[in-house]
Formats: C-alpha cells, sequence, structure tokens
C-alpha cells in the first residue's frame, strides 16, 4: 500500500492494513472505543483516536506479553504518528 492511500484511509482500516502485513493473523479484531474517551487527554472531535485490538499471530509465539505489545506497536507506528492516541492490546500466539 502507498504513503499516499494510507494516508486517506480511516484510522481503523490503517490499524488492520498495517498489524495484517506486519503479523499475518489468524484473529484480528480492532474496535474503535474513542466515543468512551470522549474529553479526556488526547481526545479530538470525530474520534479515531482509542482502539482496542485483539490479534492471535504466529508471530507471538515464544514471545513474552511485553515483546508481543512491543511488535504491535511497532506496526503501528504510521498510525501513531497520524493521532492514534491510546491502544489497548490484546496479543496472544494460537494454540493447539
Amino acid at each position: 500500500m502507498s504513503e499516499t492511500t494510507a494516508a486517506r484511509l480511516p484510522m481503523k482500516d490503517l490499524i488492520e492494513a498495517r498489524l495484517t502485513e506486519a503479523l499475518r493473523p489468524t484473529r484480528l479484531v480492532v474496535t474503535d472505543e474513542s466515543h468512551l474517551h470522549a474529553g479526556h487527554a488526547g481526545w479530538r472531535e470525530g474520534g479515531e483516536t482509542h482502539f482496542r485490538v485483539d490479534v492471535v499471530s504466529p508471530a507471538f509465539s515464544g514471545k513474552t506479553r511485553v515483546e508481543a505489545h512491543r511488535l504491535v506497536n511497532a506496526a503501528l507506528a504510521e498510525a501513531f504518528a497520524r493521532g492514534l492516541h491510546a491502544l489497548a492490546v490484546k496479543a496472544e500466539a494460537p494454540t493447539g
């Protein structure tokens, strides 16, 4: 995906695209929770500031929770640069 195309994506779509590219997840749920933070730090009119991700990826196998979260944050550097303020992460390796 080109930088210009990514710049036009809604934040949720950008998060999904970057995590899919970087982690090849078997499960990915991205939830915009910005409305729950109206008036709080980092919130802005129009939302797209606070998200929750639930991601299952083989990339997390053998990783600690901190290492898995670092992989997610690294994949989303562009989203943070565009104004993503807060991210709640549930990152797991596949089981079975």
